[in-house]
């Protein structure tokens, strides 16, 4: 997967630079459907079974500063259309930016030729599951503030606001940004689906340098913010919805204090310059949403794909451990605490949306019940293969000119069922660490072994966060971390993290996803020092 957000440099893939203002508005619903219709029609003319047509208006805005100075603004449009055909059994895919019904009448019968073409050479037709004919819909995120018609001024005096407030309460560096994204998605199948959806996306990352200039040491903090399917309004600090750990560390949820969380970056980063390093060892863990949603992401997110299960699918990081005679086993992935459910209707997540690519209404469902695993994430053709009769409608394109293929449910570990606080789980930990933030990772091929650091790192003695440490790795084997989950904090505590482009495919294409939690326990986690392992 693919987590970073590439620096000063915005990736050209996201469509050409517009202005500002070209960022508003949306195509008529009646003019794109002429154009799905004319898609449609071609299709059927030219002998496919099967038609999806996806008009598309991809809309991105950043904001990138460093310290008192904005480095950037970028604003990008992307506008198209993307048509699938079945033909012979075989899929075939053809993309084309010319909005008249002849250009995408002719991208139609593109498509289908090269369905037959493909068809010359497949050894079993593609199974669709079916899904119903749902007439005109529509859905949208539900925002209270499009981030797109907020005024750029505002946007740059927040996060130069933000820059001096950090800077002021100690940083010597401070990277903010801005990523705004709208998708305006319209979907029309044979099936007789005409489905027009907007979906909004926001983050506001930031990283704080704190520097000694007597040793050259320097230490960073990221900000706490999620990515969140939200609106401006997610940026309303006074509003923020914190979370206060027992020894003062705050948390965001559905709302952020962006100029808050940077004092705090700023003066924590400082710490860790004089915070001692972790005597490794065996520990149980205690981790905060913040840091738990990455490690859902790897060991759970990801080898529950079903194209990764069946080897389909092994780019970025590769296949699954989690074979489908693990599933019809009903495999002990976890302690019987443990249930994770995938979930694309989430309020305020990232994967949340009415209806995926493929026009199929989205659920929620179980992917590991008490510990145990019973179900993949799945799409039309694959449904058949376990057994299903619809898709979990888990299908996703980046952009108009990709093809659709699957990608993953915000997947997310259920809060716990009886009543617990953060400060009442730590009463209960003799030998510990806290860990709060995502940091660097490694994973293997199969999602198996992996390595986890995190933001900030605290030491429990006896019951008590005694003191900052610094250096903190955690190792794991997928099923025994999850085994050693011995405690989970409940609802009042659940808070949604995610990653707004997380890579996979080839060509590589990119996705949003939300990934929910309480606080955890693990028991018995082996712990390394990192500032060791490097020699």
């Amino acid at each position: 997967m693919g987590l970073g957000i590439g620096g000063a440099v915005v990736p050209s893939i996201f469509g050409k630079a517009v202005a500002a203002e070209q960022l508003l508005g949306a195509l008529d619903v009646a003019f794109k459907k002429r154009l799905a219709d004319a898609g449609l029609n071609a299709a059927t003319a030219a002998g496919c079974s099967y038609c999806d047509v996806r008009v598309g208006r991809y809309l991105r805005q950043f904001v990138i500063t460093r310290d008192a100075h904005i480095e950037n603004v970028v604003n990008t449009e992307s506008t198209g259309v993307g048509i699938r055909v079945l033909a012979g059994g075989a899929w075939g895919f053809a993309a084309t930016n010319d909005l008249t019904p002849e250009g995408v009448a002719t991208a139609a019968r593109q498509a289908a030729a090269i369905a037959k073409a493909n068809a010359k050479s497949q050894t079993s037709p593609v199974q669709l599951a079916p899904t119903p004919g749902l007439g005109e819909v529509s859905w949208k995120t539900p925002i209270k503030k499009n981030s797109m018609e907020v005024p750029l001024k505002d946007k740059a005096d927040l996060l130069l606001q933000v820059n001096a407030a950090a800077l002021g309460a100690g940083a010597n560096f401070v990277n903010s940004l801005l990523f705004l994204v709208n998708e305006q998605k319209y979907f029309a199948s044979t099936d007789g689906s005409y489905i027009d959806q907007d979906v909004h996306r926001i983050w506001a990352p930031m990283t704080v340098t704190a520097i000694d200039k007597a040793t050259g040491k320097f230490r960073t903090r990221d900000g706490l913010s999620a990515p969140m399917g939200l609106g401006f309004e997610y940026l309303d600090g006074d509003k923020a919805q914190k979370y206060v750990s027992p020894n003062g560390v705050v948390n965001y949820g559905m709302s952020y204090d962006m100029k808050e969380d940077a004092v705090a970056a700023a003066r924590q980063a400082r710490e860790k310059l004089s915070a001692p390093s972790v005597k490794p060892g065996k520990y149980d863990l205690v981790l905060d949403p913040s840091h738990t949603w990455l490690t859902i992401h790897e060991s759970v997110g990801h080898p529950l794909e079903l194209d990764r299960v069946l080897g389909y699918e092994a780019n970025f990081a590769g296949t699954s451990f989690a074979t489908m005679d693990k599933r019809d086993a009903r495999f002990q992935y976890g302690s019987p605490l443990v249930n994770l459910t995938a979930d694309k209707i989430a309020p305020g997540s990232l994967g949340g949306v009415g209806y995926d690519d493929e026009g199929v209404k989205t659920k929620k469902w179980d992917l590991i019940r008490d510990g145990k695993l019973v179900d993949y994430q799945t799409i039309r053709d694959q449904a058949h293969i376990v057994g299903k009769t619809e898709s979990d409608g888990c299908c996703y394109a980046d952009s108009w000119s990709s093809v659709q293929f699957q990608r993953m449910a915000n997947v997310s570990l259920e809060a716990g069922k009886s009543k617990l606080s953060v400060a009442d789980m730590i009463k209960d930990v003799e030998n510990g660490i806290y860990i709060v933030g995502d940091g660097s990772f490694s994973i293997d091929q199969q999602r198996y072994n992996a390595q986890f650091g995190g933001q900030l790192f605290y030491e429990i003695k006896n019951g008590q966060i005694t003191r900052m440490l610094e250096d903190v790795a955690y190792q794991m084997r997928t099923p025994e971390f999850w085994a050693a989950c011995s405690a989970i904090c409940d609802a009042s505590d659940y808070r949604l993290g995610g990653s707004f482009f997380d890579g996979k495919g080839q060509p590589s294409q990119s996705s949003a996803v939300s990934h929910g939690s309480s606080t955890a326990r693990f028991n018995g986690i082996n712990v390394i020092n990192t500032a060791r392992s490097l020699g």
